[in-house]
């Protein structure tokens, strides 16, 4: 008969937000011979990789409304794309005025390619847009500047 070895969990694999209070507290205290160094380090690389994906996230929803709206002739949606758009260029100066380093991030061409191809999937899936003919390229400016303020259905 084989005996199991039960592995102690640590207070990260417990409960992650009592771990977080307690690394705050350490820090604070100088207390950093007992810090989990590891850990934190996971943490902290998430945050960065966290940040990236919602300005990724975001910049896909502001495109497929701006797809939306200068290509769908909808008198009636225009509003809540409008709307929409509004929200979500808000959100990305948000992140980009908390990290202003992302800003080369989200200027990327990669980026925008990625986020474009995901919004144009996105778009030409939905039943009620299947006859229209929207772009296979982005035909205005891609920088975050235009993406933020110009309103390309005018």
């Amino acid at each position: 008969m084989s005996q199991t070895i039960a592995r102690k969990l640590s207070l990260y694999d417990q409960d992650l937000n009592l771990w977080l209070e307690t690394a705050i507290t350490q820090l604070k205290t100088g207390n950093l011979q007992d810090i989990d160094v590891e850990n934190l380090i996971e943490e902290l690389e998430g945050l960065t990789g966290r940040d990236r994906r919602e300005l990724k996230n975001r910049l896909t929803t502001l495109i497929e409304h701006l797809l939306k709206r200068c290509y769908v002739e909808s008198e009636y949606d225009y509003a809540g794309w409008q709307n929409t758009i509004a929200r979500t260029r808000i959100k990305i100066r948000d992140i980009l005025r908390q990290s202003p380093s992302l800003k080369n991030y989200v200027n990327s061409r990669e980026l925008f390619q990625q986020s474009f191809e995901d919004a144009l999937f996105i778009v030409r899936s939905e039943l009620g847009y299947r006859s229209v003919e929207f772009p296979d390229s982005w035909e205005f400016n891609q920088d975050i500047e235009s993406m933020l303020n110009v309103n390309f259905w005018e």
